[in-house]
């Protein structure tokens, strides 16, 4: 199957902290004495942060693809894997307002990707019309994360292994549906293929005989950012993941397809 081809604060920071963070992230972000203000803002412990985090943290992601595949199904869930086979994953997605370099509150991360054997839902081609798994919303609390239980994205020929995700601001919740408000961002995750490897050894990855396409052999790996864009993931292929990634957007913002 082919798709295109082409996750001010009680707290101090150290002199040598806020040198830091001034040197990576540069004074547009950091400002003087506002920096433990700034950097609070993005962190469950001000006192653990480093320069090179605050500066990812306060960068625009890239804008890529939507792909074929995106359904408006709007709906707001935190579980979207409808029982599919494959490792657990859970996403927690951060998003940043870069101009501020703080947490967007309400913002909705929509997210979709294919199954372990590569097929997306809702999708006439794979025979899967009216069918909602691995498509879902969440919006993201006061500390800017959106948290979606899924799987693991399978893969296929002429793709690295990917999540696609869109940002709406200034959406609001009714009956379970997102109404309203308007994209900022559109955009891929991926994964190193360490974790990829280790996945695709376990059933019911291992009966996927597509050949994969590495990160480096995808352009809009590239065009996300590079490693940038890779989700950092902590436990195992065997018991499962939780992915985290920051998601740095501008919120008036309404991007133009790429």
């Amino acid at each position: 199957m082919a798709d295109e081809q082409t996750p001010e604060s009680h707290h101090r920071l150290t002199r040598r902290q806020t040198l830091g963070i001034a040197g990576a992230a540069g004074t547009a972000v950091v400002l003087g004495g506002g920096a433990g203000r700034v950097i609070s803002n993005l962190a469950e412990n001000p006192d653990e942060v480093t320069a090179a985090s605050a500066a990812k943290s306060c960068k625009l992601t890239p804008e890529v693809t939507e792909g074929p595949f995106y359904v408006a199904l709007d709906k707001i869930r935190r579980d979207i894997s409808e029982g599919r086979p494959g490792v657990p994953l859970t996403l927690k997605l951060r998003v940043i307002d870069v101009r501020r370099c703080a947490p967007i509150h309400s913002a909705a991360v929509d997210v979709w990707h294919c199954d372990a054997g590569g097929i997306y839902s809702d999708e006439a081609s794979n025979g899967t019309s009216g069918q909602t798994y691995l498509r879902g919303v969440q919006l993201t609390n006061r500390k800017g994360y959106a948290t979606i239980r899924t799987i693991y994205p399978g893969h296929y020929t002429g793709r690295a292994t990917h999540i696609h995700l869109k940002v709406h601001i200034g959406g609001r919740a009714r009956g379970g549906m997102l109404r309203g408000g308007h994209v900022s961002h559109t955009g891929q995750l991926f994964f190193a293929e360490s974790a990829n490897s280790s996945v695709y050894a376990l059933a019911p990855y291992s009966s996927d005989t597509d050949q994969r396409t590495l990160n480096s052999s995808d352009s809009i790996y590239s065009q996300a950012g590079g490693s940038s864009a890779e989700v950092s993931l902590k436990g195992t292929a065997s018991s499962g993941f939780v992915g985290t990634i920051v998601l740095g957007v501008t919120p008036k913002a309404t991007p133009a397809s790429v």
